[in-house]
């Protein structure tokens, strides 16, 4: 079986934990239909609290997989699609792995 890079695993266990949460789940796609949405319009729309909303938005910005985009007051948020696109490859990659194991 072929070893591990622990840092790229370390990576990967983080972004999963950040959309391992049911409501993270539901805001990015909530982001993705929108495509460009500020933190007010995700919170009033889901019907969620702001202190809420901000919590699971800052661990979507940590994991990077959010982009923001500042205009005055409002904070705008849309999806990294790369950074997505890599989660999802890296997932495919490990059960490749397991598979071949």
């Amino acid at each position: 079986m072929a070893a591990f890079n622990q840092q790229e695993l370390d990576t990967a266990t983080e972004l999963l934990r950040a959309i391992a949460h049911p409501l993270r789940l539901t805001i990015l796609e909530f982001i993705d239909n929108k495509k460009v949405i500020n933190v007010n319009k995700i919170y009033n729309t889901l019907k969620l609290e702001q202190s809420i909303t901000s919590q699971h938005l800052r661990i979507l910005r940590n994991a990077d997989l959010v982009d923001t985009k500042r205009e005055g007051k409002f904070i705008y948020y849309s999806l990294n699609y790369e950074k997505i696109e890599q989660v999802n490859n890296a997932i495919i990659e490990f059960a490749e792995r397991l598979e071949d194991a």
